[in-house]
C-alpha cells in the first residue's frame, strides 16, 4: 500500500501543473479555443477538401454500361459457386480480359468498376484507352507525348475504382485492358458505369493526420507559451509532458511495426488469423525462408549443445575449393539442385551465424528453451527500437537539464521527434527481420550506456553507474561491433575528471576507473572465447566467411569503395516522382571500377534531413559555447560523435556495402551532435530574452529561429515518413498491395 510520503512527487507534480494552469490561465482559455478551430479545420478539410470529387460528381448522370461490355456473365454454373449471384455481373478471364465499348459520343468524367467484393481481394493494373474530339485513334506514349498511364485499382479499396478522365470533348471509343501479369482470374465486375457520383467517404485515419499535423504547427509556433516553459525551472511537469510525448510515439512505433509487416510472426484469432492455431491464445509461426531463421537456428543448436547450425552444408559445399566464389556455388546449385544457406558463415564443413550473438542470448535461447518454439524475430525489433526511443530521449533529458540553462519544453519536444524519427529507427521497424535486430539492440545499448555514464558524473556513488554503462556500451560489440567508436565519447565525457582534475589518481577514482573499464575486458573475454570456439581465432567474428554476393575472404580493404559510400550516405540527393509516396529509389553512377556491394538506398542524410543543415553553423555556434563555459564537454562530444560518424559509414562501406538500414549505424551520430548545437544556440539567443510582467518576450532572432527549426523537424519527418511508405520487396505494399491501394487513395485524394 502506498504511503502518503510516496505521493508527495505526484502532488508536488499536480501542485506544479496547477500553478502554471493558474499563471497561464488566459493562455490555456486561448489555446483551449484554438485546439477547438483545429478540430472544426481538420473536420472540414476532411468533408470538403479531401472528399472534393463527392461534390465535383454529385451532378453527374450516371451511364451503366455493363450490358455493352461483350464479356461472359458470371453466373453461379460458371463460377461454380453461388457466390457471385447478382445480377448479370462481367466474368473477366485471363484470355478475355479488354473492355471495349464504341459509340459512346459523350462526355466522360469519370469510370467507376464496381468489382464483387466477395471474391478475393487483389490489385488489378488496368490500361485505359480511349478516342476524343482530340484523337481518332487511340493515342499512346510518343517522343514527346505521354499516353494514358497505366492505373493500378484494388478490387478491396471502393475510391481507387472511381477512376477521372481528363479527355479533350466527347469520348467516342473507350477500351479498358488489365495488363498486370500476376493477376489472379477470373475477375467478376457487378458493374461498370460512367460519370457515376462517388459516394461520400469519411476517413477517420486521414481526419486524425491531418489534426496532428494542424497541430503541431500550432503547438510549435515561435510564440507558443510551451517555449516559455524551461525544464530547468519546471522539472517534473516537463518531465511528464516529455513522458506522454514519448509514450505516444512509442504507441505509433508499435502500431507501425505490427500492422504494417507482414513478418510479425504471432497469431492470435483476431491478428494474424490466417496463422492461428485455433486454441492458443497467442501462438508464434515462422515468416521468410531458411535464412530469415539464423538467430533461431543457432539457439536450437546452442540447446543441443554446439555453436554451428544443426543444417549439413551440401556436400558440392564441401568439396569446393573456393566455396565462396558465388558464381561457383550458383553454377553448382543448380547442376546438382542442393540448395545451400545463403549469408551464413561457412567454416570448416559447418554453418555458422556471423551475426553478433547477444540476441540469441537475450531472446531466443531463452525462448526456445521455455517453449521450444523460435523466438518471433519482429517482437525483438520492436523491444529493441523501444529502449532505443526511451534511452535516446533520457540521453538528451539528461544533457538538457545539466548542461544548458535555456532549454525550454518547446524546443525539447521538438528536436525530440527528429532525434527520434530520423535515427532509422523506423527503418528498422519497416523490416523487423534478423538483419534489422542486431543494429536496433546496439543503437539501445548504446543510448542507455550513454545515460548511465552522464548519471554518473553527476552521481556521489558514481561506481555503479560507471559499471552498468560500461556493460551496454561493451554488449554492443555482441550485437554489432562497429559500434564500439561510440565508446570514444568517453574520451570528452571523463577527460576532465580523471585527467584534468586528476581524480584517476585518488583511491575513489581508481575504483571508478575500473568500474568503467572492467565490464570491457568481461565482455572482451567472453567474445573472443565464443570466437576461438567457432573460427579458432579470438579476433575472427566470421564475416569473412560469409556466403554472400562477393568472396568476403578476398574482398580486402579499398579506399576507392570510400567515396561513392560517402556521397550514397551523406550528400546525394533524393530521387522524386508524381505519385504517391513521391520519393523512389536513387540512381547509383560510380567510376570505382570494381565490385560495390548497393542496395536500395533514398539519398544522403545531409541533405535530405534538413534538421542535419545546422550542423553548418557548428563553428560559430561552438565558438559561443567556448566563451560562456569554462568546461569544453558539449564540444567534445560534439567533435567527437561526428568523426565516429564518418568512420562507421566508412566501415559499412568497406565490411558490407551501402545498405539503407545502415544509416541507422551512424545517423544519431549525425543528429545528437545536430540537437546539442540547437540547444547551444538557443542559449545564446534565449539570454537576449526580456521579460515583461513575469512573461519571456523573444526577440525576432530567436523567433525565426524557432520558425527555421520547426520547418527542419517537420520537413525532415516527412521525408523520413515517405521513406517508411515506399512500396518494397517483402513489405506491407508488396504483400498485400490491395490494401496499400487504400493508403495512396487516402492521401492522392484529388484522382
Amino acid at each position: 500500500m502506498l504511503k502518503y510520503e510516496d505521493m508527495r512527487p505526484i502532488e508536488d507534480i499536480v501542485d506544479e501543473g496547477m500553478d502554471l494552469a493558474r499563471e497561464h490561465a488566459h493562455d490555456i482559455k486561448h489555446a483551449a479555443i484554438r485546439v477547438g478551430i483545429i478540430f472544426v479545420i481538420a473536420l472540414l478539410l476532411e468533408v470538403f477538401l479531401f472528399n472534393m470529387n463527392f461534390f465535383i460528381s454529385s451532378s453527374y448522370e450516371p451511364v451503366n454500361l455493363t450490358s455493352q461490355s461483350g464479356m461472359d456473365i458470371a453466373e453461379p454454373d460458371k463460377q461454380g459457386s453461388s457466390a457471385f449471384s447478382q445480377n448479370d455481373p462481367v466474368r473477366l478471364t485471363e484470355s478475355s480480359n479488354v473492355l471495349e465499348f464504341h459509340d459512346l459520343n459523350k462526355e466522360i468524367h469519370n469510370i467507376h468498376l464496381d468489382f464483387d467484393n466477395t471474391q478475393a481481394a487483389q490489385n488489378v493494373t488496368i490500361q485505359i484507352s480511349f478516342t476524343d474530339s482530340a484523337h481518332e485513334t487511340y493515342f499512346n506514349t510518343t517522343e514527346y507525348t505521354f499516353g494514358v498511364p497505366e492505373v493500378d485499382v484494388s478490387t478491396f479499396s471502393e475510391d481507387s475504382q472511381y477512376l477521372y478522365l481528363q479527355s479533350s470533348g466527347l469520348i467516342q471509343d473507350l477500351r479498358l485492358e488489365i495488363v498486370s501479369e500476376e493477376t489472379t482470374y477470373p475477375i467478376i465486375l457487378n458493374a461498370i458505369v460512367i460519370n457515376d457520383p462517388q459516394p461520400f467517404a469519411f476517413n477517420g485515419l486521414r481526419f486524425f493526420i491531418a489534426f496532428l499535423i494542424l497541430l503541431f504547427i500550432y503547438v510549435f509556433r515561435p510564440k507558443s507559451s510551451i517555449y516559455r516553459c524551461r525544464i530547468k525551472e519546471h522539472p517534473r511537469f516537463s518531465r511528464v509532458c516529455i513522458v506522454a510525448a514519448t509514450a505516444f510515439e512509442v504507441f505509433i512505433l508499435t502500431v507501425y511495426l505490427l500492422f504494417g509487416s507482414n513478418q510479425v510472426g504471432i497469431a492470435t484469432a483476431q491478428y494474424n488469423s490466417g496463422s492461428w492455431d485455433g486454441h492458443s491464445i497467442v501462438n508464434t509461426y515462422k515468416v521468410g525462408g531458411e535464412n530469415a531463421q539464423q538467430y533461431a537456428e543457432l539457439a536450437k543448436a546452442m540447446a543441443h549443445g554446439q555453436l554451428y547450425l544443426e543444417e549439413e552444408p551440401p556436400q558440392w559445399l564441401q568439396d569446393m575449393d573456393n566455396p565462396y566464389d558465388k558464381g561457383a556455388r550458383d553454377e553448382l546449385q543448380k547442376t546438382t539442385g542442393e540448395a545451400y544457406l545463403f549469408d551464413v558463415a561457412y567454416y570448416d564443413g559447418h554453418y555458422y551465424v556471423y551475426f553478433g550473438v547477444l540476441p540469441v542470448l537475450l531472446f531466443y535461447l531463452p525462448f526456445y528453451l521455455l517453449t521450444g518454439a523460435s523466438f518471433p524475430t519482429a517482437i525483438g525489433v520492436l523491444i529493441a527500437c523501444i529502449a532505443f526511443v526511451l534511452g535516446i530521449t533520457a540521453l538528451m533529458d539528461r544533457f538538457a537539464r545539466y548542461h544548458f540553462k535555456r532549454v525550454s519544453l518547446g524546443l525539447f519536444l521538438l528536436l525530440q521527434i527528429p532525434l527520434v524519427g530520423c535515427s532509422g529507427m523506423l527503418y528498422l521497424a519497416k523490416f523487423p527481420t534478423f538483419y534489422s535486430l542486431p543494429i536496433a539492440m546496439a543503437l539501445a545499448f548504446t543510448v542507455w550506456g550513454l545515460y548511465f555514464w552522464l548519471h554518473g558524473r553527476a552521481s556521489q556513488k558514481a561506481w555503479g553507474w560507471y559499471l552498468a554503462g560500461s556493460f551496454c556500451m561493451a554488449l554492443v560489440v555482441a550485437c554489432r561491433p562497429q559500434f564500439i567508436v561510440f565508446s570514444l565519447l568517453a574520451f570528452p565525457l571523463f577527460w576532465r575528471k580523471f585527467i584534468t582534475e586528476k581524480h584517476i589518481f585518488t583511491p575513489k577514482g581508481i575504483r571508478e576507473f575500473l568500474c568503467l573499464i572492467a565490464p570491457y575486458a568481461v565482455v572482451a573475454i567472453g567474445i573472443m572465447l565464443y570466437n576461438r570456439a567457432r573460427f579458432g581465432s579470438f579476433f575472427d567474428f566470421g564475416a569473412n566467411y560469409n556466403l554472400t554476393v562477393n568472396d568476403m575472404t578476398q574482398r580486402g580493404s579499398n579506399p576507392g569503395r570510400f567515396l561513392p559510400a560517402l556521397f550514397a550516405y551523406f550528400l546525394q540527393t533524393p530521387t522524386t516522382t508524381g505519385v504517391f509516396p513521391w520519393i523512389q529509389p536513387t540512381t547509383f553512377d560510380t567510376t570505382y571500377l570494381g565490385q560495390t556491394i548497393k542496395e536500395v538506398t533514398f539519398g544522403g542524410i545531409l541533405v535530405c534531413l534538413p534538421i542535419l543543415w545546422i550542423l553548418a553553423f557548428a563553428k560559430p555556434i561552438l565558438k559561443y559555447r567556448f566563451k560562456v563555459r569554462s568546461t569544453n564537454t558539449i564540444a567534445g562530444v560534439v567533435i567527437t560523435m561526428l568523426i565516429s560518424g564518418v568512420v562507421v559509414a566508412c566501415m559499412d562501406a568497406q565490411m558490407a556495402g551501402i545498405l539503407q538500414r545502415y544509416t541507422a549505424d551512424y545517423s544519431t551520430l549525425f543528429l545528437m551532435p545536430a540537437v546539442l548545437l540547437a540547444f547551444v544556440a538557443n542559449d545564446a539567443l534565449s539570454a537576449r530574452a526580456k521579460t515583461e510582467e513575469g512573461k519571456l518576450l523573444f526577440s525576432k532572432s530567436h523567433e525565426m529561429y524557432l520558425r527555421g527549426i520547426q520547418v527542419a523537424v517537420a520537413l525532415s519527418i516527412l521525408y523520413v515518413t515517405l521513406v517508411c511508405l515506399v512500396p518494397e520487396t517483402g513489405w506491407y505494399s508488396d504483400v498485400y498491395d490491395w490494401a496499400y491501394q487504400d493508403i495512396i487513395e487516402m492521401v492522392q485524394f484529388w484522382t
